[in-house]
């Protein structure tokens, strides 16, 4: 469903490139979660497959086609908001559709769905400064998903929530992508978040960015339904990651000194 070929970006004031030679795919329906330390391009690679920043090199397909623009086939969620605080929550789930030229009726109809599926019916008429942090990530939640994408791009949607609302979310995301069936792209810091959500965890390394390796998750789903943290499969996965993870943050650390 979705295919990264040798991308590049380079920046011209970061004096060096901040992905080379990047190759991904993403199969229908799979969760796959990028990690990395922080300045290894995660975002980068989110922000080239929305078409939100054009590669210096290489190609990005969705479901076969060229896709190196902003397009339908594809929704990203923020870490922030990014909400309009002159729109109710209804509206503001209904926004992308309004953009697509979808009849009112109809686009409030979905809207109301994804409200629904996200347990916000009764919060439609409010604000977003009426909504705590975690309501308000779940109208960006449901506003991406109202545009049935091919493609959901996640970058560290729940990295500002208070702890108990990010594990509450983490349910309910991995409720909703097994339920539909999502291919789903997302971008975590967070070892344990990758593993309870994820198909398979894709590891970057830095200087520069680059997949260095990859983990199928074997771990049964639904996970919160059992503790997953107790099985040896879990500790053994956990533990290979930060090894990788330890040696590129050891290594960016040399570099920037």
């Amino acid at each position: 469903m979705l295919e990264m070929l040798d991308v590049n970006k380079a920046f011209p004031t970061s004096g060096g490139k901040v992905l080379d030679g990047f190759n991904l795919t993403v199969d229908e329906g799979e969760f796959v979660s990028l990690i990395g330390p922080s300045g290894c391009g995660k975002t980068t690679a989110l922000r080239i497959v929305a078409g939100l920043l054009p590669p210096s090199s290489g190609l990005v397909f969705v479901n076969g086609k060229a896709s190196l623009s902003p397009s339908r086939e594809k929704a990203i969620v923020f870490q922030h908001f990014n909400l309009f605080p002159w729109r109710n929550a209804l509206d503001n789930v209904a926004y992308g559709l309004e953009m697509q030229g979808v009849k009112k009726a109809d686009r409030l109809r979905i809207a109301r769905e994804y409200l629904d599926l996200m347990g916000l019916s009764a919060s439609e008429k409010q604000f977003p400064a009426q909504l705590s942090g975690g309501m308000r990530q779940r109208i960006g939640i449901a506003r991406a998903l109202a545009i049935a994408p091919k493609v959901l791009l996640m970058d560290e949607p729940f990295g500002a929530l208070d702890a108990l609302t990010r594990e509450y979310l983490q349910g309910e995301l991995a409720r909703i992508c097994e339920e539909r069936r999502l291919t789903t792209l997302f971008v975590t810091h967070s070892i344990d978040e990758a593993i309870y959500l994820s198909d398979r965890v894709v590891v970057m390394g830095v200087q520069p960015g680059r997949v260095i390796a990859e983990f199928k998750i074997s771990l049964p789903k639904p996970r919160g339904a059992y503790n997953f943290r107790a099985e040896p499969a879990y500790a053994t996965v956990r533990e290979e990651i930060w090894q990788l993870l330890e040696t590129q943050i050891v290594r960016a650390e040399k570099v920037a000194s």
